[in-house]
């Protein structure tokens, strides 16, 4: 048992009995979001006995989310310790979403010397889907065979075409706005209408066209129209803090509850998972975990489990799974579990643009996030100076009003009163930004293990991360300042805050903070170096299958939750077939 750290409970003082469950379920998931949500709905819907198991509470939006709340009826305008509530810290502030955590009291995380990460989790049902972005966009053709493309990195066992269909059925069940154009490296799908571009986004992409870059409606997991009994979306611009009426896709709303009515499903919330449990034929027999209101420990007995906790946390879990059968974790005979940890690879850039100034004020609340995107434009270009490529994110207009809005107005103008009133009235909406999102290239020094000295408050051994950008993300990197600088100029406008492109980091991100942190956990042919097959079931254990972006083989220009859900709704259907067949 590794050493506890100053402070902890040992195990035998948090965890004080075993508590097995009688029923035998056909599957346990464990994890709540986009691969957890998925598999929930099209396993119940085809008949299949599910346990769910989440970390964290159930999910009330009525009393959750905040979408409507003004910042003048909450004291202080929410800011200040009052913004801790029983979901433990917020670190998107009191409006946002119970959404997850960087740093959790009692649930810590380590970074190798030399080394910077940041890991998010979540812990309530449904996961980061509750508020994440809703950008839903299809890996290429391209994307899932990128050694073939340009020889670097893996991979994947599975080709566009075979996956393409479960984009087909995901979009059409959750709804995706957006529209056909024809692109490569975006390509087309099942959407609904997409919005009008607001002000400052026709400008963009007036600017963004003059330089070759091809601006086009943003493929959002927000319904313009309803769809299976959700209204679409008022635009009420408020997406990060939840959305009562579900017009934004989130997996606790559109999937888990819904099937909760059906009576497939059985919601087992705070429940920490904890080791993986095998019987002699190397197959999942229960799954113990603990009970976080109770501080017991329990068993829930399957035939068979889907991790959906998250690319990371389901790496840990495995990790964790150690017995005399399996000394370096569970489903690990290759040794990758743990491996090639990627993130997306993040830049923001804002720019000032007097064009913009004296425009009348009208409601260009929309939907939270950019009407259009830029997808990758240089496909086609035959000498690069990195491999793959990004996508761009746009930001800008007549945002709510918040704490520390206009303190750069106040810090840069002469005076106060009625001259910096207006100096704050003539620059509201004039700022744009870009972010750039790009595709990090699986490497041998990226990777989390466990740390053999510390432990969570459950006593579960906790991670231990490693990880290291190459020179192709700092070009890449570099690149996308240029085009920013770039489009901003062709708007008449000016950078804020200039950096210098040419500095060693050249102010990436820090990684694991673009919250897209993938593999760990990955699939392949050779049972030699992945850990699951095509079809996301383990090689070494033929009843355990990964349903989050752990199985992810490379890290695409794209945003993954899309394809988590469409690789677990194809996990899916294959696992229902094969238990009716009697294989797992």
């Amino acid at each position: 048992m590794p050493e506890m750290p100053s402070g902890s409970l040992t195990r035998r003082d948090a965890l004080f009995q075993i508590q097995r469950a009688s029923p035998v379920y056909d599957v346990v998931v464990i994890g709540s979001g986009a691969g957890g949500g998925t598999a929930v709905h099209v396993l119940t819907k085809l008949g299949v006995k599910v346990a769910l198991l989440e970390a964290g509470p159930m999910l009330n939006p009525a009393r959750d989310f905040k979408e409507h709340m003004w910042p003048y009826q909450v004291a202080h305008r929410g800011a200040g310790d009052h913004a801790e509530s029983y979901f433990g810290r917020r670190d998107f502030g009191y409006f946002g979403a119970p959404n997850g955590y960087w740093e959790m009291d009692g649930e810590p995380y380590t970074v190798a010397p030399g080394s910077e990460f940041r890991w998010f989790r979540s812990r309530i049902l449904g996961g980061r889907t509750n508020h994440y972005g809703r950008i839903s966009l299809r890996f290429a053709d391209y994307d899932f065979k990128p050694y073939q493309f340009d020889g670097l990195g893996f991979d994947w066992p599975v080709t566009y075409d075979e996956v393409a269909p479960y984009y087909d059925k995901a979009e059409r069940f959750i709804g995706i706005c957006g529209s056909r154009e024809g692109i490569r490296s975006a390509p087309d799908g099942e959407f609904l209408p997409p919005p009008q571009p607001r002000a400052h986004e026709y400008l963009i992409q007036k600017a963004s066209r003059k330089l070759g870059i091809p601006c086009i409606p943003s493929r959002m997991a927000i319904l313009t129209r309803p769809l299976n009994g959700r209204p679409a979306c008022h635009y009420c611009g408020q997406c990060g803090r939840g959305c009562i009426p579900a017009s934004n896709y989130s997996s606790s709303q559109v999937q888990i509850m819904p099937a909760m009515k059906t009576g497939n499903v059985t919601v087992i919330a705070n429940a920490m998972a904890r080791e993986l449990i095998t019987d002699d034929s190397m197959r999942v027999k229960a799954v113990s975990y603990v009970d976080t209101t109770t501080r017991t420990e329990k068993q829930i007995r399957c035939r068979s489990v889907i991790l959906a906790a998250s690319a990371c946390e389901s790496a840990r879990l495995l990790l964790n799974s150690r017995s005399s059968r399996h000394a370096n974790g569970l489903a690990n005979s290759s040794g990758v579990v743990g491996r090639y940890l990627t993130d997306t690879v993040g830049y923001g850039l804002s720019g000032y643009v007097p064009a913009l100034e004296g425009m009348p004020r009208y409601d260009c609340d929309g939907y939270a996030g950019g009407h259009l995107y830029m997808p990758w434009f240089e496909l086609e270009k035959k000498s690069k100076e990195f491999p793959r490529g990004y996508h761009i994110e746009i930001g800008g207009g007549f945002g709510m009003p918040g704490v520390g809005s206009f303190s750069g107005v106040a810090r840069s103008h002469e005076g106060y009163g009625a001259g910096l009133k207006k100096a704050i009235r003539d620059g509201y909406g004039c700022t744009v930004g870009f972010a750039g999102r790009g595709e990090m290239i699986p490497n041998e020094h990226s990777y989390c293990d466990i740390d053999p000295n510390v432990v969570d408050q459950w006593g579960i051994p906790v991670l231990r991360f490693h990880f290291r950008w190459s020179d192709n993300e700092l070009a890449m990197v570099r690149h996308m300042h240029r085009t920013f600088t770039s489009i901003i100029e062709t708007m008449g406008g000016r950078v804020h805050g200039r950096r210098n492109p040419e500095r060693a980091d050249a102010g990436i991100s820090v990684p694991g903070t673009i919250i897209h942190e993938l593999g760990c956990v990955r699939m392949g042919d050779d049972a030699s170096r992945s850990a699951l097959n095509k079809w996301s079931q383990a090689h070494d254990v033929k009843n355990l299958f990964v349903a989050d972006a752990a199985s992810f083989v490379s890290n695409p220009d794209k945003n993954p939750t899309l394809t988590i859900c469409a690789l677990s709704w194809r996990l899916s259907e294959y696992l229902a077939e094969e238990l009716r067949k009697g294989n797992v």
